[in-house]
């Protein structure tokens, strides 16, 4: 005897064949995008798929095509606003594939970043994206052996691997250079992390700016940050407290700034009345400050944009090419002319 709360029945590939008047193998080539097929019986499929609530076994399918529609995105910070904009840019890439992403945090370090890698690779992921990071290239490269990755914030090929890398150090000229123009010559600069590329090129593009107007970069004026806008505070007070004059101040990125803006705003410091202020990245947030940050634009959401399609070309999947913008100075409120 059969009650009420019975669980019905799994609908399968045989019940959809059935109610939409094809042959099991038809179903299963829609499903599974193997085969055209015509399209009275696509649209008698699809039909029957939504009237019964058909829910596929991807498992199975897993087990039979050798693919588990799944992609490896693997971030450094998953609080970030930086790879929350790539993860966007990711996630629009993606839509309308099939591939669902499952993201790690390798949290700025190569061995755990190496970890969560095969970590991924033992689930049997179809691809992968490796977003900035400290894996050596070389690392990379062998990943991308065993299947097609996709690797952002450095330039290294192979047989599966793609990667792009955008002008940091341009990005670190034109905010020095901005400033310079407004007429500031005492300008501070707060570094990322010196292990980070990215930092590093930063830092440079500022170093050139200064050297090209004759200007000294003094030592004094480089203080270590970390990315992040506690590591700005911080980096702020330190810069103040050491008594040095300056005029303007270049943060490595916008949490950077974020940070530096409050600890001016607690010393009484006007921005840019006293001091100007520049970021590098252009979040989303940075447009709402008061006042408005200006700030060095890099187009992060074009390049998880730019990573999800990369990747499924790779996979045998065509999709549309992305060409990503240049780094750009974006002018708003937190710098005036001396």
């Amino acid at each position: 005897m059969s009650s009420d709360t019975d669980t019905p029945p799994p609908v399968t590939v045989l019940d959809v064949a059935r109610a939409a008047g094809v042959s099991p193998s038809t179903v299963s080539r829609i499903l599974n995008g193997t085969a055209r097929v015509a399209a009275d019986k696509r649209a008698a499929v699809e039909a029957a798929i939504a009237r019964l609530n058909f829910r596929p076994n991807l498992f199975a399918r897993s087990l039979k095509t050798g693919t588990t529609m799944t992609v490896g995105i693997v971030t450094q910070d998953v609080e970030s606003p930086f790879y929350g904009r790539a993860m966007k840019g990711i996630e629009a890439g993606l839509n309308g594939s099939g591939y669902a992403p499952i993201i790690v945090s390798g949290h700025w370090n190569a061995e755990e970043e190496a970890e969560r890698i095969e970590l991924l690779m033992a689930r049997r992921i179809d691809g992968l994206i490796i977003l900035t990071g400290h894996l050596s290239d070389e690392q990379v490269q062998a990943f991308a052996l065993h299947q097609p990755v996709v690797a952002t914030g450095r330039e290294v090929t192979g047989p599966q691997l793609r990667s792009c890398q955008l002008d940091q150090e341009t990005g670190g000229y034109l905010a020095t250079r901005h400033l310079i123009h407004l007429g500031h010559r005492r300008i501070a600069h707060i570094a990322g992390p010196q292990d980070h590329d990215d930092a590093r090129r930063r830092l440079t593009g500022y170093r050139r700016a200064l050297q090209e107007a004759g200007l000294m970069a003094d030592p004094a004026l480089i203080v270590q940050g970390d990315f992040m806008e506690s590591g700005g505070l911080m980096a702020m007070n330190r810069l103040i407290d050491s008594g040095e004059s300056f005029t303007a101040v270049f943060a490595a990125n916008d949490q950077s700034a974020y940070g530096a803006r409050m600890a001016l705003y607690r010393r009484g410091v006007r921005v840019p009345d006293d001091v100007s202020l520049v970021g590098f990245d252009d979040l989303p947030a940075s447009a709402y400050l008061t006042p408005p940050l200006t700030t060095v634009r890099q187009p992060i959401y074009e390049v998880g944009l730019y990573a999800a399609r990369t990747l499924l070309s790779l996979m045998g999947h065509p999709a549309e090419p992305i060409t990503l913008p240049p780094i750009e100075l974006i002018v708003r409120e937190t710098t005036r002319r001396l």
